[in-house]
């Protein structure tokens, strides 16, 4: 079942730690790839000096970061890579967690094809926010995207008994004390894992 408006209307950390375990769904032609996600981070943009929108900054770039919770914030890092992330809370509360990885549960041609990498390690297709948005072709064209009521990219629920383990955030040096917050989430010793 597709997570609903009322999933995604709730604090970046709450979303973070909600979403391990849920499927994504991207749609590719006729082709619908689901992936577990298995690795998450949040940003809570008033206060997190690791944060696009902290202090409350919008531009362009964020402006997707105010809109109510359930719409994809796409971005790009290193002039090369596309960013996933989930918009979390509500309108004007800028909040939004971070994809890191997601372990693919089928479609695997297509994402090999997407990703063209020599490895023949399943993970290395999608253990890392840059790789899956490669794999799933998820590129800025999808910012702004709703996914409570659009088909192309979206996320269902899945029950499953899971255990979280808090970590600190990856390459955001430069957030001073938020470096040090334990914002990162991730399955407990799932190997799709970006790094332990």
């Amino acid at each position: 079942m597709k997570l609903d408006e009322s999933f995604y209307r709730k604090d970046a950390l709450n979303l973070a730690k909600d979403l391990l375990g849920k499927i994504l769904v991207r749609k590719i032609g006729d082709r619908l790839i689901q992936c577990k996600i298995v690795e998450t981070e949040s940003y809570i943009g008033p206060q997190d000096k690791g944060c696009h929108a902290y202090n409350n900054k919008r531009t362009k770039r964020t402006e997707v970061m105010f809109w109510d919770g359930g719409y994809a914030y796409i971005y790009m890092i290193y002039g090369m890579y596309y960013c996933l992330n989930i918009v979390a809370a509500k309108k004007e509360e800028p909040q939004a967690v971070l994809i890191r990885a997601v372990e693919p549960l089928n479609e695997f041609e297509i994402l090999k094809e997407n990703r063209k990498i020599k490895s023949k390690k399943l993970k290395d297709l999608t253990n890392g926010p840059g790789k899956l948005c490669k794999a799933l072709h998820i590129t800025k064209e999808l910012n702004g995207y709703d996914m409570i009521s659009g088909d192309e990219l979206y996320i269902k629920d899945n029950d499953e008994k899971i255990e979280i383990v808090s970590t600190k955030r990856v390459n955001i040096d430069y957030a001073e004390e938020y470096k040090d917050k334990l914002w990162r989430f991730y399955i407990k010793d799932h190997s799709f894992v970006s790094k332990n």
